[in-house]
């Protein structure tokens, strides 16, 4: 197999691995709060909830990230809103603005604009056909995250192992999961590339969820998840090279029979 050959001499697979890397630090460091918060349903739904953003982008003649980072920081702001009211479960919230984008995305693609190829390149992502655009976004992301991290470490510690008196502490809890939202909903839009709107929990979700199941601190959960999302992301890329398939379905397929191993033995 020439896959040393390719990874050093391809252009199209080095950007590939270096967005595979900074997405594994991505999925390390919020990944951990995203499992820890049981926002895995909220991820999966914003990456979902993109998809009115990017139909419009191509005729509007504007990046596509750009229009999926409008529509997914509306979803995160309407979510937010409706759980601060109390009246509403977190989960019935997600589930009902998911499927007000889902339909207004239908008809923006059906009735208004003809939908682009690109609109299904970015559903379903296209790892190994990523420019430099698409990694600069990603660092920028990763950035940011850290970042948010940083200032925010303390209160989401808090509010993901005891929510319930994080406030009594003197935590900002409003500020904290607006943040926390914000944050995920970028690391979201520039997955998008590489894994697709339909795939980004395999890579912010699905490796945190595995290492969960064997640690306890914060730290080491993120680190292992960050080192489990690269090894998933490689070996992807690999097999998906040798068996000339897409990547992001074969992340999916590996990142659940990890899931499923790991869980197996646990018990």
């Amino acid at each position: 197999m020439l896959v040393p050959a390719l990874i050093l001499d391809a252009p199209y697979v080095q950007r590939a691995i270096a967005e595979l890397v900074l997405l594994a630090v991505l999925a390390g460091v919020l990944g951990s709060w995203i499992v820890l918060r049981r926002l895995a349903f909220y991820t999966h739904a914003v990456g979902t909830a993109t998809f009115p953003g990017l139909v419009v982008a191509v005729p509007w003649a504007v990046a596509p990230q750009l229009t999926a980072l409008a529509a997914a920081l509306g979803f995160g702001a309407g979510l937010e809103r409706l759980s601060r009211s109390r009246r509403l479960d977190p989960g019935a919230a997600t589930g009902l603005l998911l499927v007000a984008a889902l339909a207004a995305g239908a008809i923006l693609a059906s009735d208004v604009y003809e939908s682009p190829a690109g609109v299904d390149q970015l559903l379903f992502g296209t790892l190994i056909g990523l420019g430099e655009r698409d990694v600069a976004l990603t660092a920028a992301a990763v950035v940011a995250a850290l970042l948010a991290h940083g200032a925010m470490h303390r209160a989401w510690l808090a509010m993901g192992f005891d929510p319930g008196s994080a406030g009594a502490l003197g935590v900002r809890t409003a500020l904290a999961d607006r943040v926390l939202l914000a944050a995920v909903a970028v690391a979201v839009v520039v997955s998008l590339a590489a894994a697709g709107a339909l795939l980004v929990a395999v890579v912010l979700v699905v490796p945190a969820a595995t290492v969960r199941l064997v640690v306890d601190d914060v730290r080491s959960l993120q680190v292992g998840t960050g080192l489990l999302a690269a090894a998933e992301g490689l070996a992807a890329l690999v097999i998906a090279d040798g068996l000339d398939i897409g990547p992001g379905p074969v992340m999916a397929v590996l990142g659940g029979a990890v899931f499923a191993l790991v869980a197996g033995l646990r018990r």
